[in-house]
């Protein structure tokens, strides 16, 4: 089977090199052009057209607007047969409009959106939501498998509906983080010892550890951007607006993801967050790296 990974950021990169080492016949294609080094050992497609022969296309895209963008330069390169698998975080109504246009034409859909970040991309354990047609799900399960733990959702659209949810969670835990490590740093305890101490119990979790060493070093390289996290959970109250449920705690961390990226910080990882609360517990705002 041969693949095109189209979108090759801080999540396509990783992506590629797994499903290579599981064997797979792997092409990656950019929207725009990247430096050598960050793409090495990934085989690039020199136009898009050239990636669009591939049996099955991966899309690891930014947003719904990337997709729909990256769609209307496909139409005329796709054929019957092939199979798309959207894995990055779209909106779900949009995924079912794409899905039932591309039925028309006998072209699979896949929705497929992953949790776990660069570093789960990279040892194959990404946690992997997926809406699909059962025939069209099967289809891509090796693939899937071959990235993490694929779970069927359900049609399309279910799957970055429970992508939307996931990030919900993740969105909340940073700020609960953030209030935690900034509350123990208040007291004098040492973040790295609160996390230990926390370790295996109710409290304990992967955004924990990852997210909260990197609010106690101040280190805030991505994994995932904040501006990224502000579109999701914008998509989040949009679903919960339309099905009448108040989401009050995600209300408010909207607002403070707003607030980063209005500061010009919206490029930062999400732990980001943490500056908000740390600012106001030391005094002043600080050159945030």
């Amino acid at each position: 089977m041969k693949i095109a990974l189209i979108g090759l950021g801080l999540m396509g990169r990783p992506m590629a090199r797994t499903l290579l080492k599981a064997g797979f016949s792997v092409t990656g294609w950019n929207r725009s052009p990247l430096d050598p080094a960050l793409t090495e050992g990934i085989p690039l497609a020199a136009t898009l057209a050239e990636a669009a022969q591939a049996e099955t296309l991966i899309l690891m895209l930014s947003d719904s607007a990337a997709v729909t963008e990256l769609l209307s330069r496909l139409d005329p390169l796709l054929r019957e047969g092939q199979l798309i698998i959207d894995m990055g975080s779209s909106d779900p109504r949009h995924s079912q409009t794409n899905a039932a246009t591309l039925a028309n034409r006998g072209i699979g859909w896949v929705d497929a959106p992953v949790s776990g970040g660069p570093e789960g991309a990279a040892a194959g354990t990404l946690a992997i939501m997926v809406g699909g047609t059962a025939s069209d799900v099967e289809q891509a399960k090796p693939i899937l498998r071959a990235l993490g733990r694929p779970t069927h959702v359900g049609p399309p659209g279910a799957g970055h509906t429970v992508k939307v949810i996931n990030q919900l969670i993740v969105g909340l835990t940073i700020q609960a983080i953030a209030e935690a490590t900034v509350l123990a740093e208040a007291y004098g305890i040492d973040p790295a010892l609160l996390r230990t101490a926390l370790a295996d119990g109710f409290a304990d979790s992967k955004v924990l550890q990852i997210h909260g060493q990197r609010m106690a070093a101040r280190r805030y390289t991505p994994g995932g951007k904040v501006t990224t996290q502000l579109k999701d959970l914008r998509m989040a109250a949009a679903m919960a607006s339309a099905a009448g449920i108040a989401l009050p705690h995600l209300n408010d961390t909207i607002a403070r993801y707003e607030t980063l990226v209005e500061r010009g910080l919206g490029e930062l990882d999400h732990s980001a967050l943490h500056i908000l609360l740390d600012e106001r517990r030391t005094g002043g705002e600080k050159d945030n790296a």
